[in-house]
């Protein structure tokens, strides 16, 4: 589906992720990540700027994940870098539930 500037991808099932989880995608050649913020869905790059790690291993605090390689955290509602070893953002998306569904813009 297309909005405006952004083409919208289904991801599947937004019951699939709880609140406080996150689950790794590919999309259109895109890495992404998204994370279940208290209800709130929110997506970035799966890849740590620091060493390319998989952020979709990490593990959400709050909402932030974290680098399962090297701790690393991004928040994930802009994509911003919040604590060493990273010091550079990674992309984010927005992301929609359309009927159930979680979709990605890009």
């Amino acid at each position: 589906m297309t909005d405006g500037e952004r083409t919208y991808h289904r991801l599947g099932p937004a019951s699939e992720i709880e609140p406080g989880m996150v689950k790794d995608y590919k999309v259109a050649g895109h890495g992404i990540v998204v994370a279940n913020c208290d209800g709130e869905f929110h997506a970035i790059e799966d890849r740590c700027t620091h060493d390319d790690g998989p952020l979709g291993e990490g593990r959400l605090w709050g909402c932030q994940v974290e680098c399962p390689r090297h701790g690393a955290r991004f928040d994930m509602t802009t994509g911003r870098a919040m604590t060493l070893p990273a010091v550079r953002p990674v992309g984010s998306y927005p992301v929609r539930v359309v009927d159930g569904q979680l979709e990605v813009g890009f």
